[in-house]
């Protein structure tokens, strides 16, 4: 078991220490943790690593209660033994459903997405989203009919999806035109609708990659940022309506920074949330011979003792991985 541990732990080190000479030679460009990783499931509004902060601490409890399995172990209490490892197991179940939530929310990407400014500059944008409300028939298409009747999210079509995706996808494809407020939308079956959508509110502009005049914005200094009082909602609307906007993040593209980000946090955290996997089908085995009786037949659990190692080493890896992708 130490010899895999070792060797295991010279890989992910390998890994993380690629990561830091790559970040280190994009500079500015690179994303950063609380911008990135802002988002809570069901709640709107920015909360900087709040979850991948819970995901951190249920692992590291799930790590505690593995300690109480051991000792329990070490004592012949078979019940103890299998209250803690059922913890532990859960804990783990939690953690990789976390991080499937995580990667989904990071491929899908955020309401405003990234745009190349008109002077060449590359940002990303924050702040609160207007609502879409409807979109109105200007001329209607194949699949909509009536001038000034209104699309909703109960009447569109499942091609479009919903009156988001749908405004990303025409986003993304060039069918936006206007400006905010004014704004008009080509659907897939040729209908062109004004889009009714509420004002952004607080929108900025991190410029991650500098233009002709625009300069990378500092993540320590908001005032670097591109406000409202300086354009940001006429400079992103105009970005958007010629289709200049990445959504989400794939092994293609990115929105949040070089692609080279997306293929190294895919990757790492993919590869520990392998391991954390394995980990877990190993501790629900160990938890069914528990309930079974056999290690307490055998007269001990070293079986329990050596899953525990193998999951103090999951946990502590995740540590770096946090540190390194998320905190620094």
């Amino acid at each position: 078991m130490w010899f895999f541990l070792v060797s295991d732990a010279l890989t992910f080190g390998g890994f993380l220490i690629a990561y830091g000479f790559t970040r280190y030679s994009y500079g500015g460009a690179w994303p950063i943790g609380e911008e990135t990783f802002d988002a809570l499931p069901f709640l709107q509004g920015s909360y900087p690593l709040a979850y991948v902060a819970l995901m951190t601490f249920i692992l590291i409890i799930s790590s505690v209660t593995m300690v109480l399995a051991v000792e329990a172990g070490h004592r012949m209490d078979r019940k103890g033994v299998t209250k803690w490892m059922l913890a532990t197991v859960l804990g783990g179940l939690i953690f990789v459903g976390s991080q499937a939530w995580e990667w989904s929310h990071f491929i899908h990407g955020t309401k405003f997405g990234r745009v190349e400014l008109s002077d060449g500059s590359i940002a990303t944008a924050k702040g609160d989203f207007g609502k879409i409300q409807s979109f109105e028939i200007v001329k209607p298409g194949a699949h909509y009919a009536g001038i000034g009747e209104l699309i909703t999210n109960d009447n569109i079509t499942k091609e479009d999806g919903d009156l988001m995706h749908a405004f990303q996808h025409a986003a993304a494809k060039r069918n936006l035109s206007g400006t905010a407020g004014a704004m008009l939308i080509t659907l897939h079956d040729g209908t062109v609708a004004k889009v009714n959508k509420e004002a952004d509110k607080n929108l900025e502009l991190i410029v991650k990659v500098a233009g002709n005049n625009h300069a990378v914005s500092v993540a320590a200094d908001e005032s670097t940022r591109i406000n409202e009082e300086e354009g940001s909602v006429a400079l992103y609307y105009e970005a958007l309506s010629k289709g200049n906007v990445v959504y989400g993040a794939n092994l293609d593209e990115n929105e949040y920074g070089p692609q080279t980000y997306g293929h190294f946090f895919f990757f790492v955290t993919g590869f520990h949330g392998f391991h954390v996997t394995i980990g877990i089908i190993l501790n629900i085995v160990i938890f069914i011979n528990v309930l079974k009786g056999t290690y307490h037949r055998r007269g001990h659990y070293e079986m329990v003792e050596k899953g525990g190692l193998y999951w103090h080493f999951v946990d502590l890896v995740w540590v770096f991985v946090f540190t390194f992708f998320y905190l620094i």
